[in-house]
């Protein structure tokens, strides 16, 4: 299932060398589209305010490493809006160059994120981790140099673009590690409420008086809205403007979203709507444990 149904076929752009896991999910979400790669997710946001990009694609968390760092701070400040969601199943390789084995490697490099989902095998082989911006770009570095004792940890996809072949496959210490993704667009693309799951994504800063969360969030709880994210990160350079990132499992055409965005604005300085979209398969297959 698409995590949009964007009507144009422009590039689609993300943060990372081709080959990564970022590339990976643009051509799972939308093959028919060419993939725009970009050095930074700055890079990859303003490629798509200047219309050079008709998407992009952007990690949020990951199930293992937690959120990724910087896209809480880009996302407000970009005016883009989020228009899907899409949940990635990670499946790391050990790559190395043609006539390399396990037992030549000595390093190994990665995003810091590949390399913390990779520990076990990491100890297990004695390797010296080294950080990398991305896990395709370690691909690419790992083939330049030709070096029989330096190992990558990226994609599958990778391998066979920087012609590396794969050591070990599936070397994830955690079998569930899963990449979400979010999907921005120009302009927002509310979808119609049909009674599916959708999740609605804001941020909100509360006013800085005792128990102000407590009952801003109230509204939620009472109304049987389910949040399913919520996580705080410093906002103007003080330690006295803290504000929130927050997704719900509702549609704002219901009452009880409504009902509880109008408490929650009681109790805020400022309120900023992200975006609307379908929930992801992947949501109702998590929360059952499957």
């Amino acid at each position: 299932m698409p995590a949009s149904s964007h009507a144009s076929t422009g590039p689609i752009s993300f943060q990372g060398s081709p080959g990564a896991y970022s590339d990976l999910a643009c051509q799972e979400v939308h093959p028919d589209r060419r993939t725009l790669p970009c050095r930074t997710f700055e890079d990859a946001l303003a490629a798509l305010v200047g219309g050079e990009a008709d998407l992009a694609m952007i990690p949020i968390e990951n199930s293992v490493a937690g959120r990724v760092a910087d896209v809480h701070h880009l996302l407000p400040r970009s005016g883009l809006s989020i228009i899907g969601e899409h949940f990635a199943p990670v499946h790391h390789h050990l790559l190395a160059v043609p006539g390399a084995s396990i037992e030549s490697l000595k390093t190994v490099r990665s995003h810091v994120h590949a390399l913390s989902q990779c520990r076990n095998v990491i100890r297990d082989l004695k390797l010296t981790p080294v950080v990398a911006a991305d896990t395709a770009g370690a691909a690419a570095e790992v083939a330049r140099l030709g070096d029989p004792s330096v190992a990558a940890i990226a994609s599958e996809l990778a391998g066979r673009i920087y012609g590396l072949v794969s050591l070990r496959a599936g070397i994830e210490d955690a079998t569930h590690n899963t990449t979400r993704f979010v999907v921005l667009a120009r302009e927002p693309e509310v979808p119609k409420f049909t009674g599916a799951l959708a999740v609605t994504t804001f941020l909100f800063r509360v006013r800085n008086v005792p128990a102000s969360l407590y009952k801003a969030l109230g509204g939620f709880a009472t109304n049987g809205v389910n949040m399913t994210k919520l996580e705080s990160y410093m906002g103007g350079g003080t330690f006295a403007a803290t504000e929130f990132y927050a997704d719900v499992e509702a549609h704002p055409s219901e009452r009880r979203l409504q009902l509880a965005l109008d408490e929650l604005k009681f109790f805020t300085e400022e309120l900023t709507m992200l975006g609307t979209y379908p929930a992801h398969p992947s949501r109702t297959k998590l929360a059952q444990g499957q």
